[in-house]
């Protein structure tokens, strides 16, 4: 399949072992929230650590701090469902009064009050991978979620010689990343493939084991069904658990999906997924850092900096450009 890039790869770093010492949740970083002197500090709260996609943002973002000069913390919630305690994170970063906070909402609108707090503190929002239902971040810096969803909608529909059934496993219907996601894929499939039916959309909160119990749901009740689209790196791992787990041979059942991660590659790589959008996670944390300094020297900044994408399957996988934002 030909090579396909979609939008500039911003730091392009080869991943290696110090991601494995990203621990699950917890506070990590440069140097102590509480740390003196000049140097501007940054607090910087994810949507969690339970993924691979998190510690590669959290490495990007080490990057820029190291080449702007600044201190960080990044740290995230237990799993992605877990917006009560991602709201305390970020109460307890705000409480530290950061020179700028970085923020990957969970819910597009819980975190309002809070960000007017930062606002009103006079403490510039960045907002990463996940916009929020707010015009007070100074920008957000993020994968154009609906336009990479429209495109596994397209590879799934040439896959599938565009008729037959599909469906949907999201990650969450509450933040802009699950909503962008799926909307981007269901209005590619009603504007362009009317010979294609989406029979089901469910939600896994991008948790692995539910969404292998909800792909299972869909197949049972669906045994017709085409394809399988799941919406991030939890997701889609949980669907190509399913299709393991129920013995479907490749090929049998067209699935897509979203990030990357050792689990979906090596389903590309047997044959079990199609293939997957891969973001540009290095970047996304390169350029929220990047973006935090310039709020903090008070410079205007875009409403959105599009941070990439790719699509990628077994025939590209190893080419220079993927590998760069591969994470695994």
């Amino acid at each position: 399949m030909k090579k396909r890039l979609f939008g500039a790869v911003v730091g392009a770093v080869a991943l290696t072992a110090a991601m494995a010492g990203c621990s699950s949740g917890g506070s990590t970083g440069s140097t102590d929230a509480a740390a003196g002197g000049d140097t501007p500090y940054v607090a910087i709260v994810s949507k969690g650590f339970q993924h691979q996609f998190w510690q590669a943002v959290k490495q990007g973002a080490e990057q820029a701090a190291d080449e702007f000069g600044v201190e960080i913390t990044f740290e995230g919630p237990d799993t992605e469902a877990d917006v009560d305690q991602q709201i305390q994170m970020l109460q307890t970063a705000l409480d530290k009064q950061p020179a700028a906070v970085g923020f990957a909402a969970l819910d597009s609108q819980a975190a309002g009050p809070l960000l007017q707090q930062a606002q009103d503190a006079g403490i510039p929002v960045v907002a990463f991978d996940s916009g929020v239902d707010s015009d007070i971040p100074v920008t957000t810096a993020a994968t154009d979620n609906k336009a990479a969803a429209a495109e596994a909608a397209k590879q799934m529909a040439e896959a599938i010689g565009g008729e037959g059934k599909v469906a949907l496993v999201v990650h969450d219907q509450t933040s802009v990343t699950g909503v962008d996601r799926r909307d981007g894929f269901v209005e590619y499939m009603e504007e362009n493939e009317p010979g294609i039916e989406i029979v089901d959309i469910q939600y896994g909160g991008g948790d692995q084991a539910k969404s292998a119990d909800l792909a299972k749901a869909i197949i049972a009740a669906n045994p017709d069904l085409k394809g399988i689209y799941g919406s991030n790196e939890g997701s889609a791992i949980g669907v190509v658990q399913a299709v393991k787990e129920l013995g479907l041979q490749p090929g049998q059942l067209t699935v897509v999906g979203f990030d990357s991660g050792k689990a979906q590659i090596d389903a590309i790589k047997d044959g079990l997924m199609l293939g997957a959008i891969t973001q540009n996670p290095v970047g996304i944390g390169y350029e929220t850092v990047k973006a935090a300094v310039a709020a903090i020297d008070g410079e205007e900044l875009p409403k959105s900096i599009d941070t990439g994408y790719f699509w990628y399957t077994a025939d590209n996988i190893d080419d220079p450009e993927i590998a760069a934002v591969l994470y695994e």
